[in-house]
């Protein structure tokens, strides 16, 4: 998938300065290079401010590489603000700056050569990519609840690269009507031709088959035919981008959570938030005033709000809000605010969705409480509730909890059992991967939600 998306990056660089090129070809009636090189420069600046507004708006995620609406109003929005952005840009910079160039009266040229050919190579990738032809033929070997979830993530999502072609269970009961296109065996008779007569790829092996020898060894026998072998963890967490909980153990944690190896990284972490909590500390000062006030006018009541939060190692702190709801929202105990909660002010509906009701946070990111980026932390009646009915809750506060974080951005808020299970798989996949790349991702996509007004 790696593959996929420096594919989807390298062509989008080429489509970029072909669409320069083509433009200035059309502008001057031929190409020249001299024209071209005075050109490089500015245009390659709006370039890399394109390629990160793609980024911010997923279009490198293979998740929504389909030719859907999803992807269009994706594609759209990410075209219109790049559009906006280079407008702006252009009539800022006086043109001196470049060599004395009017890139102004080419730029609109530009744009719309790109979007003709962006539009069409994107959809080409797209088409491509769930394409059965280019997809690996796949299998999964044992059936549990993983193997499940694996198999209807393969099947919503062709764009990955995979075809799930074949089940074979070991005495386990399936419905048969979850996957009517799916041919399903038991056993291990005739193993090897099935798997070649199917034009196997790839195996996934659910972690229950280690405990069947025959099965293993009629496996083991294959490996001649080229086929790869992987696990069901490590396969679901590559597809899904998130730790599948219910095929991990302790033994899991010993061999994928060091928190020595990523000693360098944290202590930059900590550099890196300091730095830019405290700057962005400064820069907000103007907007508390005003804040303030209008929380004041709105509705009577202290204008922080003070919650006690677990934070690493499951030691609480104080963590401080703006206050976005009424008065007393509390007076019947704790509970999580829901959609169109009614004990939120008008104010702090626009609060929250801006993440403005956030900015006293900066402070606990200076102390060294919190980080930009981590997992939620959570309300301690809320994570004793939680620690008793998710296996593993607790290991989520193996690092600093974040403004924003891996869960938020790929599921969003919930309030349910069922939905903080699935966000923990999440939050345990940056436990595991997180790093700076990852990180300036979750920032960049966090920034989408906010100007999309996602925030709860």
């Amino acid at each position: 998938m790696k593959i996929k998306k420096f594919i989807l990056l390298i062509g989008d660089i080429l489509i970029l300065y072909a669409s320069l090129v083509i433009a200035l070809t059309i502008r001057y009636r031929a190409f020249d290079f001299n024209i071209f090189e005075k050109h490089l420069l500015p245009f390659s600046i709006i370039y890399i401010i394109w390629l990160i507004i793609f980024y911010i708006h997923n279009l490198y995620e293979l998740d929504i590489a389909k030719n859907n609406v999803e992807f269009s109003s994706a594609l759209i929005r990410a075209l219109i603000i790049s559009g906006l952005i280079s407008v702006i840009f252009f009539y800022l910079v006086p043109n001196f700056a470049f060599g004395a160039i009017t890139p102004k009266t080419n730029l609109f040229l530009n744009v719309l050569v790109f979007i003709v050919l962006f539009y069409t190579w994107r959809h080409l990738f797209n088409f491509l990519a769930g394409s059965i032809k280019l997809r690996m033929n796949t299998a999964i070997v044992g059936y549990n609840l993983q193997a499940i979830e694996l198999a209807k993530e393969i099947i919503k999502n062709p764009q990955l690269g995979y075809r799930l072609k074949l089940i074979i269970k070991n005495h386990e009961e399936i419905d048969k009507t979850d996957f009517p296109e799916i041919k399903i065996t038991e056993g291990i008779k005739n193993l090897k031709e099935l798997l070649e007569q199917e034009k196997i790829a790839v195996v996934v092996v659910a972690p229950e088959i280690y405990h069947s020898p025959d099965l293993i060894q009629n496996l083991f026998e294959c490996i001649r035919y080229k086929i790869d072998f992987v696990n069901l963890s490590e396969f679901y967490e590559k597809v899904a981008q998130r730790i599948p909980l219910t095929a991990i153990n302790q033994v899991w944690f010993l061999e994928n959570i060091s928190q020595r190896e990523k000693n360098l990284y944290e202590i930059s972490k900590r550099i890196f938030d300091f730095f830019f909590a405290f700057l962005f500390l400064i820069l907000s000062l103007p907007f508390w005033t005003i804040i303030a006030l209008i929380i004041k006018f709105e509705s009577p009541g202290p204008i922080f709000y003070k919650q006690t939060r677990v934070g690493q190692g499951g030691r609480p702190f104080n963590l401080f809000k703006f206050r976005s709801m009424i008065i007393d929202a509390e007076k019947d105990g704790p509970k999580m605010a829901q959609k169109n909660d009614p004990r939120i002010t008008k104010f702090g509906k626009f609060l929250r969705k801006a993440r403005l009701d956030e900015l006293p946070q900066l402070w606990d990111i200076i102390k060294g409480k919190m980080s930009f980026v981590g997992p939620r932390a959570e309300r301690p009646e809320f994570h004793q509730e939680l620690k008793s009915k998710i296996p593993f809750y607790q290991e989520r506060y193996l690092i600093k909890p974040g403004l924003s974080g891996w869960a938020q951005i790929k599921h969003g808020y919930t309030s349910s059992i069922e939905g903080n299970f699935e966000k923990l798989q999440y939050d345990l996949f940056y436990v595991k991967n997180r790093s700076f790349v990852l990180d300036l991702g979750i920032i960049l996509k966090t920034i989408n939600i906010v100007l999309r007004g996602g925030g709860r």
